[in-house]
């Protein structure tokens, strides 16, 4: 994880796109979720579910646009939008709504799933992403262990883009071996 960690700090201090200040401070919440993250992805062969609260739907459609953009010179890879292969995500209301959903991903995903969850803890979205130990989330005004914990201020949209940045060259630095993400 040492690698991963010293590889982070300095892109995150060389990149132009991503503001060292605030996203350095995270560096050690940053690091485990995303080689776990990325080791269920590579390793497991998982695919990733992305889910948003309300507010951040246009941040998954960015993500879905730019994960898999031809320009990568990539290998294409399996982030899918959860709201889009299931539409009652809204509208979870017991236990038995969980374990309804988890029963259809298991049989569509038999090589595991993780969620990653971009929001608000208080969502409804949020219910899911929780119940699963294995989720990346990054949670907006709450702290929970195993996640990244923002604040909702004027420049989280500028935050949540510069993440993503660090995230994709991060992907990419794992799939081209340019870290390795057991040491």
């Amino acid at each position: 994880m040492q690698e991963v960690l010293n590889w982070t700090i300095n892109t995150i201090r060389n990149e132009k796109s991503i503001d060292s200040t605030w996203l350095e401070e995270k560096k050690f919440e940053w690091t485990p979720l995303v080689v776990k993250s990325l080791k269920s992805l590579l390793e497991h062969n998982s695919t990733i579910l992305i889910i948003t609260d309300d507010s951040r739907q246009w941040f998954s459609q960015y993500i879905l646009a730019n994960i898999n953009n031809p320009k990568n010179n990539r290998p294409y890879l399996p982030f899918y939008d959860l709201k889009s292969i299931c539409t009652s995500i809204d509208k979870i209301k017991s236990e038995e709504d969980i374990q309804l959903i988890l029963d259809m991903l298991n049989i569509s995903f038999p090589n595991g799933y993780v969620f990653w969850y971009i929001g608000d803890g208080n969502s409804t979205q949020s219910i899911l992403p929780k119940y699963n130990s294995n989720s990346f989330m990054w949670l907006l005004d709450e702290e929970l262990p195993n996640s990244l914990s923002l604040k909702d201020d004027e420049q989280l949209d500028l935050k949540l883009l510069q993440i993503f940045n660090l995230f994709n060259k991060t992907l990419e630095a794992v799939l081209f071996a340019d870290i390795n993400l057991d040491s």
